[in-house]
């Protein structure tokens, strides 16, 4: 029954996962209740204080993509966020991506790397604070980012796209407001190098005994509630 629960209200009633569990990383869209976004991952870690994914190359992976096939990144920006869209699975290529989330943060912080594992950045998403139910977590991505590099600079990213996200309508002035404040938290946080940045994750590697999670028939069941 916990478990039930926890997949209709988005709480974290149910038992923490072990490391190696497939679990879903997904979004839903903006001024939306659908899943635009899914994404199968391993658990790494998973503690009151973080949860660590691991998203492997070769993952079938949900995107959004415009109605009449057009790939969103491609549509120019002033009609990116207003055509109809519908979603694709796709699969990831490339290096894979681990993902860092704390509780009740209004971000999580992604690590890259190259091919040959050399480190490129961290990558601080900011979003809803993620939404735990029985078969992972939900969120709602707010558009800006922040790049973080290995000598410790870091970069503002896509501010076109929260410009424009906000004259769409898919976010109010209040919103904006506040996704820039945890913004400017979050560089506070990279200033002082404080955790994630300072806890050696580059240095991280998958077990190579892990399994390409599979994407699930159902993966855009019934979102955990945001905020809760």
């Amino acid at each position: 029954m916990a478990a039930e629960t926890a997949e209709t209200t988005g709480t974290a009633e149910h038992a923490s996962w072990a490391p190696g569990e497939h679990i879903l990383w997904r979004y839903r869209g903006n001024a939306s209740d659908s899943i635009h976004i899914c994404r199968p991952v391993t658990v790494v870690q998973d503690t009151p204080d973080l949860l660590a994914v691991w998203m492997a190359p070769g993952t079938d992976c949900v995107k959004p993509l415009l109605a009449d096939g057009t790939p969103v990144h491609r549509e120019p920006l002033a009609t990116r966020y207003t055509k109809p869209r519908t979603t694709a699975v796709t699969r990831w290529h490339g290096s894979g991506v681990l993902k860092l989330a704390r509780p009740r943060e209004p971000w999580s912080v992604w690590l890259f790397w190259d091919l040959d594992w050399r480190f490129k950045n961290w990558y601080v998403n900011l979003e809803e604070p993620l939404a735990r139910w029985a078969g992972g977590v939900d969120s709602e991505d707010h558009f800006l980012d922040i790049a973080v590099y290995p000598d410790r600079s870091w970069e503002w990213k896509d501010e076109d796209e929260f410009a424009e996200a906000q004259q769409a309508g898919l976010m109010t002035p209040g919103q904006a407001a506040r996704v820039r404040a945890a913004g400017r938290e979050a560089i506070a946080r990279i200033e002082s190098w404080d955790a994630p940045f300072a806890a050696g994750w580059e240095d991280w590697r998958p077990d190579p005994a892990w399994s390409v999670p599979p994407l699930p028939d159902d993966w855009d069941r019934t979102p955990a509630r945001l905020g809760a």
